[in-house]
């Protein structure tokens, strides 16, 4: 298998990202291009990103009414990601429609709740109960809806596969052992979040900030 890490690319400059993922590729699963990417760079971008050849994860987040998301999805077909997420908190109707519309090769994972969300911040937007509850809740309605996974948190993602055993599931705010959290919250270590069933491994800062990346890529390697 190759590796389950996917590059967050989360800069405007694509210049820059093209150099950083070149200098990883041979260690690195695929790219996770971002909304400040995309919104700086477009399907332009995109296409450059390609030209790396590894596979695409358009991390776009799409949120809207079902016929809107499904038009979007549409139209990012011609960019082939290997995977595209859009938020689970949408609805049912609207998950199957972005499902319907995404090409066959393009899995479909539904956002739950965002790394950087604890408790108190879903409070305070009405909604109740601990982000392990939420994620339980709308990876069900994913599920149902057909999508091909979700993405959640490494602290949600054991409880997600037993539920879902067939699921990809993305894990976001990874971070090394001892490495700067920044604005993540629920945050685990790559090895605790594959040994946990996490199918891909969304890493950026650790990466991309670091004063060698390759190094920085070969060092989580060898704790997985």
């Amino acid at each position: 298998m190759s590796s389950r890490i996917y590059l967050a690319i989360d800069t405007i400059d694509l210049d820059h990202a093209k150099v950083l993922a070149t200098r990883v590729k041979t260690h690195i699963g695929g790219l996770k291009l971002g909304l400040e990417f995309f919104c700086a760079n477009g399907h332009h971008g995109v296409h450059e990103m390609a030209k790396i050849g590894l596979p695409l994860f358009l991390d776009l987040k799409l949120h809207d009414i079902p016929n809107t998301v499904a038009k979007a999805v549409q139209a990012l077909r011609p960019l082939e990601p290997a995977v595209l997420t859009v938020h689970a908190s949408g609805g049912r109707a609207m998950l199957e429609d972005a499902k319907a519309a995404a090409s066959d090769h393009t899995k479909v994972v539904a956002v739950t709740v965002l790394t950087s969300l604890d408790t108190d911040d879903l409070s305070a937007i009405g909604i109740n109960g601990d982000p392990e509850a939420q994620v339980s809740r709308l990876g069900a309605l994913a599920h149902e809806a057909g999508l091909d996974g979700i993405v959640c948190s490494g602290h949600e993602v054991k409880a997600a596969h037993k539920a879902w055993r067939d699921g990809f599931f993305v894990v976001p705010g990874v971070r090394p052992a001892g490495a700067n959290v920044a604005d993540q919250k629920r945050i685990v270590t790559p090895a605790q979040a594959v040994s946990d069933g996490a199918s891909i491994l969304v890493i950026g800062r650790p990466i991309s900030k670091a004063e060698d990346p390759l190094e920085a890529v070969r060092a989580i390697e060898a704790t997985l």
